[in-house]
């Protein structure tokens, strides 16, 4: 687009990229854009792997959060809430065509949060609300090591990551990525730990909830608890593996999520099968 500056000159005038969304894969045709937001301290490149693996007219949108990946430079929010109103500011443009919300574990509790405040700001809902690996948020912070791994040092939030198989080897050979990422997940977990709700709140969209048959983090008991949650529809689908299920193997759950986001993408009220 050309526009005149106030010397009259021509100057062309480029639409500025959303930094919330960083390795987008568009798709011909697209009929519903798929937005995922990554673990604690992970980024959008979490989802990299996940281009051209959705059906077709399915489109990628992965999600950078403020304070990694690309936007590593940026304060990390207060609250989950917080990140959650600042996310629908940005991403509000993108809501206008369908679209479903993808997260895993912490990026579940801020897809969910984004719902509720979708639903509140009276705006279209998405057509599915996809969720794995997270703790419904009326459920109390566990009193483990993982509910007070966050104030730990660096040494025992490393060696509590590598148990549950949350940070690659790779990345310990690289001491200042190591500890950018490290700052990253014990922010995260300590929003994850302090985001409540009271009592269950459905939302108006089915709700799909994925994890890992042995996560010892978010055990199947706790992921049971979703339905109380439960809008127009719900399901609870369980892979072989521990909290990190869909890196390792990730084929079963892209299969869940190509059936789901197939049907999401289908003109509301349509049943074609």
């Amino acid at each position: 687009m050309k526009s005149q500056d106030s010397t009259g000159n021509t100057a062309l005038r480029t639409k500025r990229a959303n930094p919330w969304i960083v390795g987008r894969f568009p798709a011909a045709g697209s009929g519903l854009r798929l937005l995922c937001f990554p673990q604690a301290g992970g980024a959008a490149g979490a989802f990299s792997s996940w281009r051209g693996r959705l059906p077709a007219g399915v489109e990628l949108l992965p999600v950078e959060l403020p304070g990694r990946g690309t936007r590593a430079a940026e304060p990390p929010p207060g609250t989950l809430q917080e990140l959650a109103a600042a996310a629908l500011d940005a991403l509000r443009g993108e809501l206008r065509a369908p679209y479903a919300l993808f997260g895993h574990s912490f990026g579940a509790l801020v897809a969910h949060e984004l719902a509720r405040r979708i639903h509140r700001a009276a705006l279209p809902a998405p057509r599915a609300l996809l969720l794995s690996a997270a703790r419904p948020p009326h459920l109390p912070a566990p009193d483990t090591r993982r509910g007070r791994v966050h104030r730990a040092g660096d040494a025992e939030l490393l060696a509590w990551l590598r148990e549950t198989g949350g940070i690659p080897d790779a990345l310990t050979r690289h001491p200042d990525h190591l500890r950018a990422v490290l700052a990253a997940v014990r922010c995260d977990i300590r929003l994850t730990d302090s985001y409540r709700l009271e009592r269950p709140e459905p939302l108006p969209c089915p709700l799909h909830v994925f994890g890992g048959l042995s996560d010892p983090v978010v055990p199947p008991r706790d992921l049971e608890e979703w339905d109380a949650y439960e809008g127009p529809d719900f399901s609870l689908t369980l892979h072989p593996g521990d909290h990190f299920y869909l890196y390792a193997a990730p084929d079963a759950l892209l299969r869940d999520i190509a059936r789901l986001t197939r049907t999401a993408a289908r003109p509301e009220g349509s049943n074609t099968p």
